[in-house]
């Protein structure tokens, strides 16, 4: 299948348009190959996770974090430079999709919503339209849950659709949940767009201490699941619609959180 049409494809589900002005969605690192036969997605492009794409005969990476924030010469001996020597050596493109896949409401990025149940959802942070025709953008959601359920009740249905019982929060807890908000990967800038949007909970990743703060001062109860476990199910998601789409093989590449849980052990 030629390149183009892939990239095409994988527009059609993450538009360009729809990136933040800051990010670096898109091409990371073209290849001399116009064909290709296999496709791999996963959620960062490591050193790991690349090469086991590799090793699975992909030729076209798809991932949702860019290689860079910021492009850099490959002036030193990292795995930067181990990164692009590899994708060169075997002739592979590397894309990503970013935040053109966040803000993309119609899209995976929504999986929790769906396994919770959620309906009536709204964008928490609509974009700017670019035409009158333009398809609806924009980050985050909020939607009700089917009934409301006692705060434990709602932590028990999480924790089954997350897969892990164990979270940081901050704000003060509801006795009850209705209308919950998420925003996944690092939600922080739309806290005051979960608390306009008169949600309950409000779940993201990567909450900071000054973050927390300002969720105690709003009234909010912030749910921080974690980055990886959001973002990480949604690229598997992605890779599941693809694999629809295409005539050819899609591999989803499992990544691994690099923050883990640590109990100090008595002697």
């Amino acid at each position: 299948m030629k390149v183009f049409d892939i990239i095409n494809l994988i527009e059609k589900m993450a538009p360009p348009e729809f990136a933040a002005s800051w990010d670096n969605s898109g091409v990371q690192v073209a290849a001399l190959r116009e064909e290709i036969q296999s496709l791999a997605v996963l959620l960062d492009p490591t050193p790991e996770s690349l090469g086991q794409a590799a090793e699975a005969g992909a030729d076209f990476i798809l991932a949702h974090h860019p290689l860079l924030r910021q492009p850099r010469y490959p002036n030193r001996v990292d795995s930067y430079l181990s990164t692009l020597s590899l994708l060169f050596t075997r002739d592979i493109w590397l894309y990503s999709a970013h935040t053109s896949l966040d803000a993309n409401p119609e899209g995976p990025v929504r999986w929790l919503a769906r396994e919770l149940g959620l309906q009536s959802l709204e964008v928490l942070e609509s974009t700017v339209p670019l035409g009158p025709n333009s398809p609806l953008s924009g980050f985050g959601f909020s939607g009700i849950l089917p009934e409301t359920l006692s705060y434990n009740e709602f932590c028990r249905s999480l924790a089954a659709a997350l897969g892990k019982d164990f979270w940081q929060s901050c704000g003060p807890k509801p006795a009850q949940v209705f209308r919950v908000a998420c925003c996944p990967g690092s939600g922080h800038s739309l806290l005051t767009d979960a608390v306009a949007s008169g949600a309950d909970v409000y779940i993201t990743g990567d909450v900071k201490y000054h973050i927390a703060l300002e969720a105690v001062n709003l009234g909010l109860h912030v749910l921080d699941v974690g980055h990886f476990v959001l973002e990480e199910e949604m690229m598997r998601r992605f890779a599941a619609d693809l694999a629809a789409a295409l005539p050819l093989p899609v591999r989803f590449i499992s990544g691994r959180d690099p923050i883990t849980v640590e109990r100090a052990r008595s002697a």
